[in-house]
């Protein structure tokens, strides 16, 4: 499995460089940069996620979906508790970013890509469940940290979000055991093997458009990229074994939970007055430094779920 992580890092890691290579040479362009998001989000992300879906209706998969949508739920309420701890020393605006930073991983573009790669159409099944919770709590405790306060419309957008909506219809069709016609069912599966490439050239993107001057500079980043990639994933591990989860499901979260930091961290901190150079700098050190601490995070995920 090691050879396989380390493989599809690689991977990911060429990918994103092609991503890099088209922003700098202007194949991509900023307006192109932000269709492509649109593309993914909307197109080929959900008809990846219906697709996964595609699986003969067992009880144990059932069982397995019900156990790690309660474990996110208990993991992010550890880790939003975690993260109040570990950032209380910071000045208002910092602490924000960190809370978020530590809490949300980009259990999307980076997270589905790499479950595929490691586990097949089955991980990108069970991630979707686990990132039901995932995204509520980003859209509305991710939301009041950078606010200060709950905002309801926000509730109503992840309510209404394309992949919350896809996971939903795909889950109902596990559960009742539609297949969709083979034409359909084809097309789909091909729009949504783009995901992964997709995602990680948009990945890419981002990363040329940012100003590399001084971006490695400073403790706060490296602290909070280390309590993102390391700290969580192994806490993670640590509460699931307390709740006596399968290795599987183990894996399973640990692995989502080992992504760098979640995108919409510097988006947000922008629009809510928050250190926005901060988030931008931590969701580029965290992206590039997981390429090494993602395999890490596995073999020690093997060995601690072995004892």
């Amino acid at each position: 499995m090691i050879v396989r992580v380390i493989n599809q890092v690689i991977i990911l890691s060429l990918m994103m460089l092609i991503g890099v290579f088209a922003k700098k040479k202007n194949i991509i362009t900023e307006e192109g940069e932000k269709s492509l998001s649109s593309f993914l989000v909307n197109i080929t992300l959900p008809s990846l996620l219906i697709t996964s879906f595609n699986y003969r209706y067992s009880e144990k998969m059932i069982a397995n979906a019900e156990s790690i949508f309660l474990y996110s739920i208990i993991i992010h309420i550890v880790i939003i508790l975690l993260s109040k701890v570990c950032a209380y020393k910071y000045e208002d605006k910092v602490k924000k970013v960190m809370r978020f930073i530590i809490i949300f991983s980009n259990s999307g573009f980076m997270g589905y890509p790499v479950l595929e790669g490691l586990f097949g159409k089955v991980g990108v099944f069970y991630g979707a469940i686990f990132n039901i919770p995932l995204n509520i709590f980003m859209f509305s405790v991710g939301i009041a940290i950078y606010a200060g306060k709950n905002d309801i419309k926000n509730i109503k957008n992840v309510i209404s979000n394309p992949v919350i909506i896809s996971t939903i219809v795909g889950f109902l069709m596990f559960v009742f055991s539609i297949k969709l016609p083979y034409v359909v069912d084809t097309t789909l599966n091909s729009v949504g093997s783009m995901t992964t490439p997709l995602s990680m050239i948009i990945v890419g993107t981002m990363l040329a458009g940012v100003k590399l001057k001084d971006i490695f500079s400073g403790f706060q980043v490296y602290y909070t990229s280390f309590m993102r990639l390391i700290i969580v994933p192994l806490v993670t591990v640590l509460l699931l074994k307390l709740v006596k989860a399968d290795s599987f499901m183990i894996q399973m979260c640990a692995v989502i939970e080992a992504m760098p930091s979640a995108v919409m961290a510097s988006v947000l901190a922008q629009q809510y007055g928050a250190d926005s150079k901060l988030a931008a700098r931590s969701v580029f050190i965290t992206t590039i430094i997981s390429m090494v601490t993602i395999p890490i995070v596995v073999i020690c995920i093997q060995f601690l779920t072995k004892t």
